[in-house]
């Protein structure tokens, strides 16, 4: 039993040495910033705004891996005074392929996950309320490696938004800057 559990051992070690020694680029900081559609499905509204973002991770490998994300779609109002500010907090996938050599080059890329949706709603003269859910977001995107380290894209990106009967989306388009070390 305990040789068993050592060589499970050393095996999953090795395993988890050659993904990091695979990985030539492994942490990675991104930013973006571009325009988002918020689309009310109830009301059949939407509005545009600035959305920006933040996030960080890891590559397993030149292709593949995790990312932390901040993102805010903007704050959406009308002439009246109500508005909709709407952010979220995430955990996802992200999968790329450059056709580079050297991971350089043009790339395409893809992410997936969930995040943690905040939306608070102000009613002009009446007041506001906030909304928090977890919700699904998914992007494309495809750009230009530089060097190993540094790279521009262009991105979509759609994200759910909302609750039950006031259910949302996000459409977002917008460049980014890739920082890999």
């Amino acid at each position: 039993m305990k040789k068993t559990l050592l060589f499970a051992s050393l095996l999953a070690l090795a395993g988890a040495s050659s993904v990091a020694a695979a990985a030539d680029d492994s942490w990675f900081v991104r930013g973006n910033l571009g325009s988002s559609n918020l689309h009310i499905n109830s009301f059949g509204s939407t509005s545009s705004n600035t959305a920006g973002g933040v996030s960080g991770g890891y590559y397993f490998t030149p292709n593949i891996g995790i990312e932390g994300r901040y993102q805010s779609y903007g704050n959406h109002g009308d002439s009246l005074g109500n508005s909709l500010d709407v952010d979220g907090w995430g955990l996802g996938v992200v999968g790329k392929y450059d056709f580079g050599p050297d991971n350089t080059g043009f790339y395409i890329d893809g992410r997936a996950g969930w995040m943690r949706m905040h939306a608070k709603a102000t009613l002009a003269g009446v007041g506001s309320a906030s909304i928090n859910k977890s919700k699904g977001y998914a992007g494309v995107g495809a750009g230009y490696d530089f060097n190993r380290n540094f790279g521009v894209g262009l991105n979509y990106e759609y994200a759910g938004a909302g609750d039950k009967g006031n259910s949302a989306h996000t459409n977002t388009w917008s460049v980014s800057a890739e920082a890999r070390f």
